[in-house]
């Protein structure tokens, strides 16, 4: 059979860990044997990081602005143990909140459903989507270590020189201070793009704060979320779906006594923070679709989890691994599915389709990877190891091409 032809690169973003081990197995089983894949490959691993002192992260976020489509592995933000653990030269920052910072869009994440898999939440009969802010906020900090007793003061010093402070806090002992910001350009992009997500994809649209406490910062966010409403509301009826606000913690009660179906607009750390409670709640972290849009047309896609630390470690010991790939099988769908679409590639879309379709298939097929088989409701699942479950699905999906 003839391989799939690309006419435009897509900006590949490797990673760490065992979910980079992961990486060359879908490439090598699932992806390069069907497609003459075209991709501009950027190392994002921490110890190529490190050497580059963080120049390749903005690479590949300009490059993707080039092309218009990436796909991205899992990556470790490094704290002071990793720090060590590697030698590096210094903490570097979040490779995905350098990225979301320079591509200044909303990240989508959806619970991948499949049969045999059953939400925690038993009245949740729909899958529930977080649009989360990925612009500022704890990920674009400045943070100080106050030493002892002093002073802390809020101060913004306009261009024309106009100076503003608010008081923050006396110290009369050691502590910390934290400063985050965000702007009411990229807020206004963030509400924009989850109206028009909402509108595409038919589902009513939630968003949440607290500025009943936060009565500068949140009630911005909750403003500049009612102006654009008002610009949709008309195309909100006629597609019979609705736009609702309420309280941050409102909204966690009333979404834990939904049916789900609707997609759930959060802060940064909010987004952060549910995505992975919804992931887990609806089967496994493993299991979450995630992309991030940007409002001048550009799509990073991703795995909705980390570089499955444990599972590496005992993959260097030469021991066996049972690792779920499924969230970055669909990372790769997503973003060749995107690229078929914008280049009017119609066996690549279909291809996209027919891989996500075997990978459910062989989970309903009852062979699966260890986190799964504890959860299913399928009699004597199949435990398998991490490449068998890739070549399980591999055999699936030419199976399903031959038909």
């Amino acid at each position: 059979m003839a391989k799939i032809q690309m006419k435009t690169p897509l900006v590949e973003m490797d990673g760490d860990e065992m979910t980079r081990i992961l990486w060359q197995m879908i490439k090598d089983e699932l992806i390069l044997p069907f497609i003459d894949l075209k991709s501009e490959y950027y190392d994002l691993g921490l110890k190529h990081r490190d050497e580059t002192d963080d120049q390749v992260t903005l690479d590949a976020a300009y490059a993707n602005k080039k092309y218009g489509v990436s796909v991205k592995c899992a990556t470790i933000t490094p704290n002071p143990a990793r720090v060590r653990e590697y030698g590096l030269k210094e903490m570097w920052k979040s490779p995905n909140g350098t990225i979301r910072a320079v591509l200044d869009g909303t990240v989508f994440r959806t619970p991948i459903i499949v049969k045999g898999i059953e939400p925690c939440v038993r009245n949740w009969k729909c899958p529930i989507t977080i649009a989360r802010h990925a612009y500022g906020d704890v990920y674009k900090n400045a943070e100080i270590r106050v030493p002892g007793k002093g002073e802390a003061k809020l101060v913004f010093t306009g261009e024309d020189g106009t100076r503003i402070e608010e008081p923050i806090f006396s110290f009369d002992g050691p502590g910390v201070i934290q400063g985050i910001h965000n702007t009411d350009k990229s807020i206004e992009s963030f509400a924009r793009s989850c109206f028009s997500y909402a509108l595409d994809q038919k589902k009513d649209l939630w968003f949440a704060t607290k500025d009943t406490i936060s009565k500068t910062y949140d009630r911005q966010f909750k403003e500049i979320f009612e102006t654009v409403a008002k610009s949709y509301r008309e195309r909100f009826e006629a597609a019979g779906i609705s736009y609702f606000y309420t309280l941050i913690d409102d909204a966690v009660a009333r979404i834990m006594k939904s049916e789900g179906g609707m997609i759930w607009a959060c802060k940064n750390y909010d987004g952060d923070v549910f995505s992975d409670m919804l992931s887990s709640s609806f089967g496994s972290l493993a299991m979450m679709t995630s992309v991030l849009i940007s409002p001048d047309g550009n799509y990073e896609y991703e795995a909705a989890h980390g570089t499955v630390q444990r599972h590496y470690y005992r993959h260097l010991k030469g021991e066996e691994t049972s690792t779920n790939s499924v969230a970055t099988i669909f990372a790769w769908t997503g973003a060749l599915r995107k690229r078929g679409e914008l280049d009017g590639i119609k066996d690549l879309m279909d291809f996209a389709d027919r891989l996500e379709e075997a990978t459910l298939k062989t989970i309903e097929g009852g062979v699966m990877t260890g986190d799964l088989c504890r959860i299913t409701t399928i009699p004597n699942p199949k435990q398998v190891n991490s490449l068998g479950f890739i070549q399980a699905i591999r055999k699936k999906l030419e199976e399903q091409m031959e038909a």
